[in-house]
């Protein structure tokens, strides 16, 4: 393994460390805003073990600080995930071939390990990379989820900071990147309007899984003829 690690220069180390800081500030974030919204403490230690997954588990402290129930939060949060089987395709063989390699890699596998690695190529290096991102990014999501937790639970009143209004804005942070794309302006505003639309006659939550439908507004990708 050290030898492995070998392969890296200095440029992506200090990368690699850079993205460790600023996951481990969302997860700190999360932590404070969980527990504002009064998640139990081992639940939200539980979901970034286990589940260890941004996008997911603001959802469904989303979900469930608006009222709606579990299974909700699940899909919801299954169907952001859904994104990883790809990923997982993309990068399975730089991860390692070995049970336990893959196991491993499985979990740790997040949006920005996969970039990284993927930037690095296919060899030795790409795998290095990901397996240092990958661990730092582990380690410094779950601790900075636990800072949140203890700032979070010094804050007297929820209500009176927005907590209600921090949740959407942190889920819109997560999909501002991809919204450059105009593909996916239109899906996001179609899941938008139906979601809107469902609001007032589903019970909470339901209307968040019913604007997958938005995905019907993708256009198709069209075939430039060949020079």
């Amino acid at each position: 393994m050290r030898s492995l690690y070998r392969t890296l220069d200095r440029d992506d180390v200090r990368d690699a460390a850079a993205l460790a800081a600023a996951i481990g500030v969302v997860g700190a974030s999360f932590g404070a805003l969980a527990t504002a919204a009064g998640v139990r403490p081992e639940l939200i230690v539980a979901m970034s073990l286990l589940v260890f997954a941004g996008g997911s588990q603001f959802l469904a402290v989303t979900v469930v600080a608006a009222g709606g129930g579990g299974v909700a939060a699940v899909v919801g949060g299954i169907l952001i995930n859904a994104r990883h089987l790809p990923f997982g395709l993309a990068i399975g063989d730089t991860v390692g071939r070995g049970p336990l390699a893959r196991l491993v890699g499985a979990h740790l596998l997040i949006d920005e390990a996969v970039a990284f690695a993927r930037a690095r190529g296919s060899g030795p290096r790409a795998r290095a990379a990901y397996w240092l991102c990958g661990g730092s990014f582990f380690v410094c999501w779950n601790a900075g989820t636990a800072l949140g937790m203890l700032g979070g639970a010094a804050v007297p009143d929820p209500a009176a900071f927005g907590v209600d209004a921090a949740f959407p804005a942190a889920l819109l942070a997560l999909l501002l990147p991809a919204l450059r794309d105009a593909d996916a302006r239109r899906v996001g505003l179609a899941a938008v309007a139906v979601a809107l639309l469902a609001t007032p006659v589903l019970p909470p939550g339901l209307p968040v899984l019913l604007g997958v439908l938005g995905v019907l507004a993708a256009g198709r990708a069209t075939r430039r003829p060949a020079r």
